[in-house]
């Protein structure tokens, strides 16, 4: 995780965010146009997430449930004020699996093993019980608005036109099952280890009950992408359990990501 340090000026927050930012450093760890995140390097260590009024709410229940099974921090404060989301958690321990990639095999294997650990989780408390719906819904809009990355999966699932990875879309949407507490943005930053071992996922904001394989798929493509190779496709299959996965919905999957999912 990128940190680059900045300066806020506490006035402009609500008082009770500003009690966090006195008489320390600040480095903005923003990766996403829709929110800013800082980490406010006092005690053990904070982030703040500041965004639209409301944008932050779903982040807020899901880490407030993964909290619940010790799968990530604590959130000391959600507030909305002045027509924006503020939200405060304290630092995850260890470092996001970016730190991790000189032992890819061991990182595969690591990453797969903790997906497979949390779609096992119960999930009837989940304040979000259905991902699923939007999820579908974001494919039609961007199928009808004309989008299109033809190579978002090159190298792991093409088609030859987008006409054959529509139909392939449409042919899984009604496969899409609500049955596994999905992280829904499964990649290397937001998987924090601490010496190998799980500490916690960050950037919940997806999250919620949906398909395994949605996750999968991510785990899948976040290897390819920051490893620079395919070669750990089966790896990660075998190691999360090929019971549990259909390649053919993988397929299907990543032609409604092609176009929004």
């Amino acid at each position: 995780m990128k940190r680059t340090r900045t300066t806020l000026d506490p006035r402009r927050f609500p008082p009770e965010v500003a009690a966090f930012l006195d008489s320390t450093d600040i480095y903005d760890s923003s990766c996403s146009e829709n929110a800013h995140v800082y980490f406010i390097d006092k005690d053990q260590g904070y982030f703040l997430k500041e965004a639209d009024a409301g944008f932050l709410k779903p982040e807020h229940l899901m880490h407030g449930y993964f909290h619940s099974l010790r799968l990530t921090s604590t959130v000391l404060l959600y507030q909305t004020s002045g027509g924006r989301d503020y939200m405060i958690t304290e630092r995850v321990p260890g470092e996001d699996c970016t730190h991790y990639m000189d032992d890819p095999e061991r990182l595969c294997d690591t990453i797969a093993i903790s997906l497979r650990m949390l779609h096992d989780q119960p999930f009837a408390g989940c304040p979000i019980q259905d991902r699923i719906t939007g999820y579908i819904r974001s494919v039609l809009n961007g199928y009808a608005g004309g989008k299109y990355e033809h190579d978002l999966f090159e190298g792991l699932w093409e088609f030859p036109s987008d006409q054959a990875a529509w139909e392939a879309a449409r042919e899984g949407m009604s496969s899409l099952e609500r049955n596994v507490l999905m992280h829904g943005d499964y990649c290397l930053p937001n998987i924090m280890l601490d010496d190998w071992k799980l500490s916690g996922f960050i950037d919940l904001i997806n999250g919620g009950v949906g398909d395994r394989h949605i996750d999968v798929l991510w785990g899948i493509w976040t290897l390819k992408y920051n490893l620079g190779t395919g070669q750990y496709t089966d790896r990660f299959i075998d190691a999360y359990g090929q019971d549990a996965i259909n390649k053919e919905k993988l397929r299907c999957i990543a032609a409604m990501e092609m176009f929004g999912g």
